[in-house]
């Protein structure tokens, strides 16, 4: 490819991947906006019930079962998103960025394809084209994040925001949902959406290399289209000492990738990682703020029905409102990035003699408290049953959801060993998924037990927020003991 080419390349591998994670990787969090449709063409309305008052006249329907089945769905639609992380991160590592594709592709395409050809009678297909979905689009973003690979020092910026990306594509059901009150049907809405699969494909053979990009990135790298087929060559030395060519094919990244993978025998080993106090309460500082989110997500749009007293054009408008600050998470995610690289401004051995992974976690501790008070202020705002207040919720929600997500990477990235990164991220992932389980029982009891009032429960809620101000003071407390013992060892 020429010297044109190759730029070009890269910055359209880019755009693209940044269309595909904002159009097409976490629909399943577009939720709030899916279950307008779903229950205005109505699926899972046989579990409604009609209620006669005492003198016989007054007649209600209860749709409590309904609003619980489609909880249900949501619920085990975002476990399967985070609890198949760490499988998807697997299958990534082990077969390539191509086969890992194929497989995102056909869960994508399989799920579009059964919402679109589903219907009232057959509500319960839902269940697994919710899961597809879901995992379908985490395993497109897990593929698309390599790609800040190719620009270097930009290499951060570009995962964060796919990561935002990832967050914004939620909106899309918000058009589904405005092209359905224009008279567009769901299953029309559903059909484009399985036809873009093909520039999913095209995508994968032309503008993604066949198994990964490696980090740091040598010259002369070469993926998608142009891979083998590039005439420049890479001066290698082996072990022995002698000086081996070889042309920019596909299988040096996959050895490049694998060296850089290979743990130091001094680091800790991935056992230690795990029990670790960091891991722990990493993993609790995570699990409580998302099960807040999944749960505020998969409630949404029974609280606004009860908050407007039933009126369909208010809720509407209030989902609307609601799917629209999602699109902000592609302008929210850098901001975290930005808190935690503030002390690379200073020179690589850190400011005032600190070692880099030190500044790196001394960073880390603001951008933490600050994502759990985000939290704590969206918890306080979402269990105030005040209408119009909902709309300064859904701003801290989208705000507070772009910093967790891109805090839980990067702060993976800055305290533990790059060669356990993957497996780490995949299993806090995995466990965190199955603390937001807890959502269904708390849906049901609200339903059930509280009589639809959930104010026990976001009281509840709000007290598991505050476990996340541990992790930020722990990291804090140890960045002290660090500093300390080295001022001692420098006074010896």
């Amino acid at each position: 490819m020429g010297a044109w080419g190759q730029p070009l390349q890269r910055a359209l591998t880019f755009l693209t991947g940044l269309v595909e994670c904002m159009c097409f990787a976490g629909l399943v969090f577009g939720w709030a906006s899916l279950v307008f449709v779903l229950k205005s063409d109505g699926y899972f309305s046989s579990l409604c019930s009609n209620h006669t008052g005492s003198n016989g006249t007054r007649h209600t329907v209860d749709c409590s079962a309904q609003d619980e089945q489609l909880s249900l769905v949501f619920t085990i639609a975002s476990f399967m998103n985070n609890f198949m992380t760490l499988p998807n991160g697997f299958i990534f590592d082990r077969f390539g960025t191509a086969v890992a594709r194929l497989l995102a592709i056909s869960f994508h395409t399989s799920a579009t394809l059964m919402v679109a050809f589903s219907s009232a009678v057959s509500s319960v297909i839902l269940f697994p084209a919710l899961s597809l979905l879901a995992v379908g689009g985490i395993l497109l973003l897990l593929t698309n994040m390599q790609v800040g690979n190719l620009f270097g020092s930009r290499r951060s910026t570009i995962i964060t925001l796919y990561n935002g990306a990832f967050d914004s594509s939620s909106a899309v059901f918000l058009i589904v949902k405005v092209l359905y009150e224009k008279g567009v049907s769901l299953r029309s809405s559903f059909l484009f959406l399985s036809c873009c699969s093909v520039l999913h494909f095209l995508r994968t053979f032309l503008l993604m290399p066949r198994k990964h990009i490696p980090y740091p990135l040598p010259e002369d790298y070469t993926y998608g289209a142009s891979c083998g087929r590039s005439s420049s060559y890479r001066v290698e030395k082996t072990e022995k000492g002698n000086v081996q060519e070889e042309g920019a094919t596909c299988q040096p990244e996959a050895k490049l990738q694998e060296q850089d993978s290979e743990p130091k025998k001094d680091e800790p080993s991935f056992k230690s990682c795990v029990f670790s106090f960091f891991f722990l309460w990493h993993l609790t500082w995570i699990s409580v703020m998302q099960l807040r989110h999944y749960l505020f997500i998969g409630t949404l749009n029974p609280m606004l029905t009860r908050l407007t007293q039933n009126d369909p054009t208010l809720v509407s408008r209030y989902t609307n409102a609601f799917a629209f600050t999602q699109l902000c998470g592609v302008l929210c995610a850098p901001w975290n990035g930005m808190i935690m690289d503030r002390h690379k401004r200073a020179p690589k051995s850190g400011t005032q003699g600190r070692p880099e992974r030190e500044a790196d976690l001394h960073s880390a501790v603001l951008s933490l408290a600050l994502t759990a008070l985000q939290c704590l202020l969206f918890s306080l705002c979402a269990s105030i049953p005040l209408l119009p207040l909902q709309y300064l919720t859904f701003i801290l929600q989208v705000v507070n959801r772009s910093f967790l997500y891109g805090g839980n990477a990067a702060f993976i990235a800055v305290a533990f060993p790059p060669a356990h990164f993957g497996k780490l991220y995949g299993l806090v992932m995995s466990l965190s998924a199955i603390v937001s389980l807890l959502q269904y029982p708390c849906f049901a009891l609200v339903k059930g037990y509280l009589q639809g009032d959930p104010l026990y429960v976001n009281v509840a809620l709000i007290g598991l927020s505050m476990l996340a101000f541990i992790h930020p003071i722990n990291v804090y407390l140890h960045c002290r003991r660090e500093a300390r013992q080295r001022k001692q060892h420098q006074a010896k």
